[in-house]
């Protein structure tokens, strides 16, 4: 049992949570949803952020940087878009909790967003 904005919310399975999910982040909420994919997960909520880091800006979409544990975003467009916050958070989800490596590739990322944006 999960609670979301003093509502509990009971999953009858991995289909709902991921529905749930999905529909909170193109509804503009997307860091309740990082609360709830953390609290499944068993790890830390990473912080969200528009604006890439240096060196990222011209190539990509989003990114997660493992030593603040946040998923940076280019603009703020970006922010209800089930498929790169997912990616990020299939790293964040991946990268060790002791030393930080970055254990994700970027085509396991892509199909562990795509498989939440299917149900």
């Amino acid at each position: 049992m999960v609670k979301l904005n003093n509502v509990f919310i009971c999953f009858l399975g991995m289909d709902d949570f991921k529905s749930v999910v999905v529909q909170l982040i193109v509804d503009g909420k997307a860091e309740e949803a990082l609360v709830l994919l953390a609290k499944r997960y068993n790890v830390n909520t990473p912080k969200l952020k528009v604006g890439l880091p240096k060196g990222h800006k011209n190539v990509a979409y989003g990114c997660y940087t493992s030593k603040t544990e946040t998923i940076s975003v280019l603009n703020s467009d970006l922010l209800n878009n089930p498929l790169i916050i997912l990616h990020e958070f299939y790293h964040h989800l991946r990268s060790r909790n002791v030393d930080k490596i970055h254990k994700g590739t970027e085509k396991n990322a892509n199909k562990f967003a795509l498989d939440f944006i299917k149900t």
